[in-house]
C-alpha cells in the first residue's frame, strides 16, 4: 500500500439534526461540508476527517477515539458546551480517556497518551 493521505471515518446516526447539534458542541464549530442532506463533515486534523451520515441501521455502533494534548483542558470545553462524558480513566500505561455518547449511541473517547 501507498503511504496513506487521509483518513475519512464515518459515524452512522439515525436522526441528522440532533447529530449535528451534539458533533457541533464536541468540535466547537458547525460542519465544514455539507455533502447532502444526510451527511456532513468535520475536519479534525489536516487530513483527517470525521463525517457523519444518516444511517438508521448502523446508528449507535460508531467507535471513535480522538487523541488530545491535554484531556483537562477538553473536558472543560466540552461541559462548557453542554457535552458531559464519563470519568477519565487510565488506559494502562498509555494514558487517561473519557468516553462521551451521542444521541444515538455512538461512543467518542478522548485520550491523552502519555508521552
Amino acid at each position: 500500500m501507498t503511504e496513506i493521505e487521509a483518513l475519512f471515518a464515518a459515524v452512522p446516526v439515525s436522526v441528522l439534526p440532533a447529530a449535528v447539534d451534539w458533533y457541533s458542541r464536541l468540535f466547537g464549530r458547525p460542519p465544514d461540508v455539507v455533502v447532502h442532506q444526510d451527511e456532513v463533515m468535520w475536519r479534525a486534523t489536516e487530513a483527517a476527517w470525521l463525517y457523519v451520515v444518516v444511517d438508521g441501521a448502523r446508528a449507535g455502533r460508531g467507535v471513535v477515539t480522538l487523541a488530545v494534548g491535554d484531556l483537562d483542558a477538553s473536558l472543560s470545553e466540552l461541559a462548557a458546551r453542554g457535552l458531559v462524558g464519563e470519568p477519565v480513566v487510565a488506559v494502562g500505561t498509555a494514558g487517561r480517556r473519557s468516553v462521551h455518547t451521542d444521541p444515538d449511541g455512538n461512543t467518542v473517547a478522548l485520550v491523552e497518551i502519555s508521552g
